[in-house]
């Protein structure tokens, strides 16, 4: 899977914006409240709309009036996302488009669509549409043979205007396209990685496989990997030992009243350290390891200024780490305030965002002649950042 585009239209400081032409690392740079945070969170709106309902995403975010954007005459959300996917072993271009408004102080979905191409030409087909809680998909897709009027609608009514079909009926697999979607959506990882929740001892039950958003699960998913993955956790170790001085073993272990803590060692000392003695930056490098390492990569990982706690000279590494999850099949976002982290990364991989009269601009950096000419003689992205060649997007 990988997001080719996304439409946003009164989404918070996005008035009207289509970013085309997404790469599968995509890293986003603009001065503080150009909208980067505000980006990254499209994605996780429609998770948490996903998990609940369109309302109490809608509430996590101050209610209705808080995300639509202000002054504006159109009181309608729209969120546009096109990306490719396997279908029947056919590369295709779908759509998913999203209208949210409000009537008599309620949230309610106006129209909800899935659509794509059948074929190689024609227009793309609905194969779920929906609108104030009602609609229909389709449930024989797959017979790419019968003609579209052969398609079986299924018509549905949901339990509220504010539930996602493809909440609803992406939990059955016969609505084949709204359950692939769900899947996608369900796997797609937001990081809001928190290093003091992430420290500390955990209830051993439950491990698990990957590391949560917040990264309250990482001695579980450490102990996961030094149990079922020793090859993963053997090269996330060397890795760390290069990376962080003096750090040769990192253990997870069992303690005697059945919880899970991490052990680091230095190889100066025969004693190893809890994890609440190592530094943030230690933790930090090693949660992100073990998510970048995960042998079944995120559909779409979203990180927020990674460079946070981590020394400038490791950003080279980190940036190519990125670079690498991208190329084993999950799309990459990173914002970044780091020109370390902008010189590890290539021209066609950077977008920069413009507040404009209130509003947010999106411009590309392979777009931009001057840009493009300085990289092709050799220059480096972060050194260009830093002199200003960013147009618009130092702060005033």
């Amino acid at each position: 899977m990988r997001i080719e585009s996304i439409r946003l239209k009164n989404f918070k400081l996005f008035r009207d914006v289509h970013i085309t032409d997404i790469p599968k690392f995509c890293v986003v740079v603009g001065a503080n409240g150009s909208g980067k945070s505000t980006l990254f969170d499209v994605f996780g709106f429609l998770h948490d709309c996903l998990k609940g309902n369109v309302r109490q995403a809608l509430d996590k975010r101050g209610r209705f009036s808080e995300v639509l954007s202000r002054d504006t005459k159109d009181n309608t959300i729209l969120i546009e996302i096109q990306y490719r996917m396997l279908i029947l072993k056919v590369d295709r271009l779908v759509t998913y488009s999203l209208e949210i408004g409000e009537e008599q102080g309620q949230p309610v979905v106006r129209r909800e669509i899935l659509r794509y191409k059948r074929g190689p030409s024609g227009s793309p087909y609905h194969f779920l549409d929906f609108s104030n809680g009602s609609g229909y998909a389709i449930t024989n897709e797959e017979d790419f043979q019968k003609t579209d009027e052969a398609l079986k609608r299924e018509y549905q009514k949901l339990d509220s205007p504010d539930i996602l079909a493809i909440k609803g009926l992406g939990q059955f697999e016969r609505f084949k396209a709204a359950n692939a979607f769900r899947q996608l959506i369900e796997a797609w990882h937001v990081s809001d990685f928190h290093i003091n929740v992430a420290r500390g001892r955990k209830e051993a039950t439950g491990l698990t496989e990957h590391l949560s958003e917040t990264g309250d699960n990482l001695p579980r998913v450490a102990q996961y990997l030094y149990e079922n993955n020793k090859p993963v956790f053997t090269s996330i170790l060397e890795k760390m030992s290069r990376r962080v001085p003096g750090v040769k073993v990192i253990a997870p272990e069992l303690t005697t009243d059945g919880y899970l803590i991490l052990r680091f060692q230095d190889g100066s000392f025969k004693t190893p350290f809890l994890d609440r003695y190592v530094s943030d930056g230690t933790i930090k490098m090693f949660a992100y390891l073990v998510l970048l390492h995960d042998p079944k990569p995120h559909p779409l990982l979203c990180v927020e200024e990674p460079e946070n706690q981590l020394y400038p000279q490791l950003m080279v590494e980190l940036a190519e780490e990125f670079r690498l999850y991208s190329a084993r099949g999950g799309q990459v976002l990173v914002s970044t305030h780091s020109p370390d982290f902008l010189n590890a990364v290539e021209l066609d991989e950077v977008i920069w965002l413009v507040k404009n009269n209130g509003y947010t601009e999106v411009r590309r950096a392979k777009d931009d002649q001057q840009i493009a000419a300085y990289m092709a003689d050799g220059d480096k992205m972060g050194y260009l950042w830093k002199q200003g060649f960013f147009g618009g997007a130092d702060p005033q």
